[in-house]
């Protein structure tokens, strides 16, 4: 089994989504709509065995050096093979590649990221200017990075953590 991992194009959105909703629906994953899946199919890569799309993640930058990672997940008879460890790796040498010098996430997976060199961390870890900055975003994902009262309590009830680039 050899694994490919690339860029997502808009014909993988409807395996991201199924993929999403598995996870969605036992509350490991928020859902996401379509639009908004095709609206950031840019940020996504996969990971393919044998043509099919077995996997996903997506790197959502927040300001100019700290992004979010999105939406990791294996679909389940790929789960113990290293797919996710190849998408994640993938998501944070891009990461490095645009100039991101923090990476975050909200997972319930702590010892996955944590193998990655994950932390886990209290508050956002932005000055309080770029905080200013980010309070007029309308993402629902930096609202829960910055822990506004509007998606208090946690949403899924998972944990936040950062790696240093």
């Amino acid at each position: 089994m050899t694994a490919v991992v690339r860029s997502a194009k808009t014909s993988d959105v409807k395996k991201i989504r199924a993929i999403i909703d598995t996870y969605a629906v036992e509350r490991k994953l928020l859902s996401k709509e379509t639009v908004t899946l095709f609206e950031s199919v840019q940020e996504f890569i996969v990971a393919e065995v044998d043509g099919e799309v077995v996997g996903c993640g997506a790197l959502h930058v927040l300001w100019e050096d700290i992004a979010e990672v999105r939406t990791v997940a294996v679909v389940g008879k790929m789960h113990g093979k290293g797919i996710g460890h190849l998408i994640l790796e993938s998501i944070l040498t891009k990461a490095k590649e645009i100039g991101v010098k923090k990476v975050f996430c909200l997972t319930f997976e702590t010892k996955f990221f944590g193998s990655h060199g994950f932390v886990e961390i209290q508050g956002a870890p932005v000055d309080p200017e770029i905080y200013a900055q980010l309070l007029r975003s309308y993402d629902e994902g930096i609202a829960e990075f910055l822990d506004l009262e509007s998606v208090k309590p946690n949403t899924l009830g998972n944990t936040r953590m950062l790696k240093i680039l």
